[in-house]
């Protein structure tokens, strides 16, 4: 069986090309960074180290790797002889690779291949359903595509930081994991791959990571920043902070509970782990690496200003929620593009303007005032 991954960095090796291997898979990475593919097609295998109270390495073999700038030819031979496509690219690049899928496909039209599932496992909402729409709009027409090719959804979770080694495709990573995908989206067979779990409506897994895991990384990274910490354990560390990003999870777990009637203790006991995953001494990761790109984290639907709006329509003020929301407004590294533009934004046109702007939030509203008043606390 044959796999083809796009996205050879720390989360395509570490997390689903390890799985995919273990599941039977030849594993084939196409990616543009040629060291990774160079030393992938030399060794055909790397090592995963497992960051859990003790390390352990893992060897996953049976991989190669194809560069798709030098060799984009071999990227659609690939895809048409695959038996499973997935990503981890980035959103941004997600569109960008659609091109070569969609050729990928038109070659297994033509050789009469079974339909193939294609998951986007990306840190967002909608990876797949995006990747569709932009091969769909190559293709043109709207009646072939499903023909050939599944694009289920999926939910992906799990911790990969900032990291060097002397082995360029050795990678570290945490022991939780979840990959959860819609299993309603796909065609034919149902794959079996270890670690994968099926469902038969994402929406809530969605939900519970980007509403806990990436709010809590959110929060942390920007309250961290302006305490002055370095990494994000470093920031939970402090007290104060702490208490303030639990508050926050709690403020989304009600939002979770209201929405999808999660059992109260279970939810509780996820944000703890969740907590403690953060606090992975082995996991050194710098609160600019976790907050970069603040406009894209406080867009109207992502992890921050989400699940705040949501509450404001049920009834409960987001107090921690905004307070996380204007620290972002403060989040202002050098080397962040994203952030130096947030802070020229609000030097030239002011925070009013820079707030709804950033997060479609209503000047005047209850949460927009609510976001002032902690902006001006923290400022």
């Amino acid at each position: 069986m044959l796999a083809v991954h796009f996205g050879a960095g720390n989360i395509g090796r570490g997390f689903i090309g390890k799985l995919l291997s273990q599941s039977g898979y030849e594993v084939c990475f196409v990616d543009i960074n040629e060291t990774v593919i160079d030393e992938l097609n030399e060794k055909n295998q790397y090592t995963v180290e497992i960051l859990g109270q003790e390390r352990k390495e893992i060897k996953v073999d049976n991989v190669r790797g194809i560069n798709s700038k030098a060799n984009p030819e071999s990227v659609v031979e690939a895809i048409s002889k695959a038996d499973l496509i997935t990503t981890a690219v980035g959103p941004t690049v997600l569109k960008m690779i659609s091109s070569s899928i969609k050729e990928g496909i038109e070659k297994r039209i033509e050789r009469g291949k079974a339909p193939v599932n294609i998951i986007a496992c990306e840190n967002m909402i909608g990876g797949s359903t995006m990747l569709k729409e932009a091969i769909q709009e190559q293709m043109g027409g709207s009646g072939s595509l499903e023909q050939y090719a599944g694009f289920p959804d999926a939910a992906v979770d799990r911790i990969v930081p900032n990291q060097t080694h002397d082995d360029p495709l050795t990678v570290a990573v945490e022991p939780f994991y979840e990959w959860a995908v819609d299993k309603t989206m796909m065609v034919g067979e149902v794959p079996e791959i270890k670690g994968i779990t099926y469902v038969d409506d994402l929406a809530p897994y969605i939900e519970r990571k980007l509403f806990t895991v990436n709010t809590g990384h959110a929060m942390t990274a920007y309250l961290g920043y302006l305490a002055g910490a370095e990494t994000i354990k470093d920031a939970l560390e402090n007290e104060a902070l702490y208490a303030d990003v639990k508050r926050a999870l709690e403020e989304t777990g009600a939002l979770l509970k209201h929405k999808y009637s999660f059992d109260s203790e279970v939810h509780s006991a996820y944000i703890e782990k969740i907590l403690a995953r953060f606090e992975n001494p082995h996991l050194v990761d710098e609160v600019t690496r976790v907050g970069r790109a603040p406009i894209r984290k406080l867009g109207p639907n992502d992890r921050l200003t989400g699940p705040a709006s949501q509450l404001m329509k049920i009834g409960k003020e987001p107090t921690y929620l905004a307070k996380g929301i204007a620290a972002a407004l403060l989040f202002d590294p050098k080397g962040d593009e994203e952030a130096v533009q947030i802070q020229e934004a609000i030097q030239t046109n002011g925070l009013s303007n820079a707030i709804t702007t950033y997060t479609g939030i209503e000047e005047g509203s209850s949460l927009f005032n609510l976001i002032k008043k902690h902006y001006d606390e923290l400022s």
